[in-house]
């Protein structure tokens, strides 16, 4: 390839692939202007329109507009600069598209109605901000006019859900259920009468009397039949909750009949609220959080075993 040779728009077309209408183009709007003409009229380029034509190729396929590559083949702009601005931009659209992967992907695994599904987008469109900005108003909501204990608006707010940049079809799902419950105000004054439970220092008292110890391995006992997935209804269940019952009915006297189940379900549901439960469950799953046995909600496992048992 010599410097000083000359290419016809034909053998332009040849050597970059594109068409002589393309080349033609970018000709006629100055991208690639041609250096002389023939004696017949025709265009003639020299090896740097030649150059110059070829990276504009490249550009484009990268998707930057014609007006950003007129700027960079003039020099105006490095290539540097706009390939990693270009870069920041796709970043953007990828995460974009792998949000609605994520979406469309619950979508699937929820069989949605056409409702629940623009909800759903809408949610997960709100940027970081927005999202932070939903749980501050239900914090401030909630607990701006009660008198529920720092601590438990300190571990409300410093468990705030945070939708990641790439989230799983499960985080997505959580996400949504999540915005829709803290949007709920019956569910704001459940969250409300269980900080106020433990501003005050109100213990079950059947955690109390049954002592610290039984306590600590009921917890243990039944997230580990959590973590191994024995749903509370199902006949796995069983050794769980008699050995469960055998040792509470031992420290209280009693016999670890079917009375003493119903009064340890009882017992259990003073404290128990699902909704509440199922709030923390869904920050644990929007935050990729690694599940921490004793902080799992066992009551509500336990209490659906003892209602089994009970209606057996």
């Amino acid at each position: 390839m010599d410097a000083t040779t000359l290419y016809s728009i034909g053998e332009l077309s040849r050597r970059t692939g594109l068409s002589v209408r393309t080349i033609r183009f970018y000709s006629d709007s100055g991208v690639v202007a041609p250096t002389t003409r023939s004696p017949a009229g025709y265009r003639l380029y020299d090896l740097d329109a030649l150059l110059r034509l070829e990276l504009l190729c490249t550009l484009r396929e990268l998707g930057m507009s014609l007006a950003t590559i007129r700027r960079v083949l003039d020099r105006e702009l490095s290539v540097a600069e706009v390939t990693a601005a270009h870069a920041d931009a796709m970043d953007v659209q990828i995460r974009v598209l792998r949000l609605r992967q994520s979406v469309l992907r619950a979508v699937a695994g929820r069989g949605s109605d056409p409702e629940e599904i623009k909800l759903m987008h809408r949610l997960t469109q709100l940027s970081g901000e927005e999202r932070r900005r939903t749980i501050d108003d239900f914090v401030e909501g909630t607990f701006g006019t009660t008198d529920a204990g720092p601590a438990a608006v300190a571990m409300v707010r410093a468990a705030t859900p945070d939708l990641p940049d790439d989230p799983s079809s499960e985080q997505v799902a959580a996400w949504v259920e999540l915005a829709e419950l803290v949007g709920d105000e019956d569910f704001r004054a459940r969250m409300r009468r269980t900080a106020r439970r433990q501003a005050a220092g109100r213990g079950l008292d059947i955690e109390s009397d049954a002592g610290e110890e039984l306590m600590d391995f009921t917890r243990r006992k039944v997230a580990a039949a959590m973590e191994s997935g024995i749903d509370p209804l199902s006949d796995r269940a069983a050794p769980v909750l008699d050995d469960l019952t055998h040792r509470f009915a031992e420290v209280f006297a009693r016999t670890p009949d079917t009375e003493f189940r119903n009064w340890m379900a009882r017992q259990f549901e003073e404290a128990h609220d699902p909704q509440v439960d199922r709030y923390w469950r869904l920050v644990w799953i929007v935050n990729g959080w690694k599940v921490v046995p004793n902080l799992i909600p066992v009551y509500p496992w336990l209490i659906q075993a003892l209602r089994k048992d009970r209606d057996a």
